[in-house]
């Protein structure tokens, strides 16, 4: 069973920073220093942030990166993230969404990744920023934000959230669906949600870990074996980080979503937004649609690259962190 949220009035008067949370350096290939933190959001849902300063020989000051993951991710698996990111002088905070790695989940079946609105993200973020205030994490703040993260913090930026600037990865903001299966998805998802059945598996996804029932022949994720086997080790060691498919509610929470979003202006902070040529998962229409549109906003599409750009291949990654600190650096 799920670790049952404490009340929203108990934890009303703090954020939990005073409590240490575990953090895997064992498996997360982060730099020295970091450490992790409980954080309690505004609903009572217990949280869990990593952080990490600048790298002492770097150049420091350059600011804080905000690191929102995608769905079934964790702060471990940002760790050589994190040690780019800081080998160049900026902080790191990597927080883990409700539902997810060592946060709060939401099921009895703690493999079913659910959520029933994406509002409930926006918690998660005002208590990451809480807790970024609290740290004093140095600023300006940028953001990276991967698939679902970049659905989420869209919706931050669009909301008020304090960024000087943001990078994307594979954003989620449209889903990709066959035609056909498009309106299945919307009807099984408002069925199953009036039914109060939301938290069930949707049709066609499982609850099994994805990198280890996957082969990686087959894996839609990134085209670098070293990468994805140290995605299923990082699993195989701590099975507790894993997280399997999404539930109805996700599901129709995410097209909601998406759908929302694709109505709304972009928010006035520049943005660098990557995609791989051969991204599977998000829809790449929404993704030059919106930057299309973005004023101050830059599409770098990647020949051969699948959906996790900043897990890919040595060269692809070294573009992605050298492009997305110099887009750091222009706005600090």
């Amino acid at each position: 069973m799920p670790r049952q949220p404490s009340s929203p009035a108990a934890a009303a008067p703090t954020t939990g920073l005073l409590e240490a949370a575990p953090l895997f350096t064992d498996v997360a290939r982060a730099p020295e220093g970091g450490a992790a933190h409980w954080l309690t959001a505004e609903d009572g849902l217990r949280l869990r942030i990593g952080h990490w300063p600048a790298a002492p020989s770097s150049r420091e000051g350059a600011g804080t990166v905000l690191i929102f993951p995608g769905r079934t991710e964790y702060i471990e698996k940002y760790g050589p993230a994190v040690a780019e990111l800081t080998a160049r002088g900026l902080a790191c905070a990597v927080i883990d969404w409700r539902g997810q790695g060592l946060s709060d989940r939401l099921c009895a079946d703690p493999l079913a990744g659910h959520v029933t609105d994406f509002a409930e993200y926006q918690r998660d973020v005002r208590a990451m920023l809480l807790a970024a205030r609290e740290l004093s994490l140095p600023r300006p703040w940028h953001l990276m934000a991967h698939s679902m993260g970049g659905c989420i913090g869209l919706r931050a930026m669009i909301e008020g959230m304090s960024v000087r600037s943001a990078v994307f990865s594979a954003p989620m903001w449209g889903i990709q669906l066959d035609p056909y299966v498009r309106p299945v998805a919307w009807g099984l998802g408002w069925l199953n949600t009036g039914l109060g059945r939301a938290d069930r598996v949707a049709v066609r996804t499982k609850t099994e870990k994805y990198v280890i029932d996957t082969a990686f022949e087959n894996n839609l994720l990134t085209s670098d074996l070293q990468m994805y086997a140290f995605m299923r080790h990082q699993l195989e060691e701590h099975p507790e980080l894993a997280l399997g498919g999404p539930s109805f509610g996700w599901g129709y929470a995410a097209l909601r979503e998406c759908r929302r979003l694709r109505l709304l202006p972009a928010p006035d902070v520049p943005a660098l937004t990557f995609l791989g040529s051969n991204e599977r998962l998000v829809d790449m229409g929404a993704i030059r649609s919106r930057m299309a549109d973005w004023p101050g906003g830059e599409l770098v599409e990647m020949p051969g690259a699948e959906h996790e750009i900043i897990m890919e291949a040595p060269d692809r990654r070294q573009l992605f962190f050298d492009r997305a600190t110099a887009h750091f650096a222009l706005y600090g």
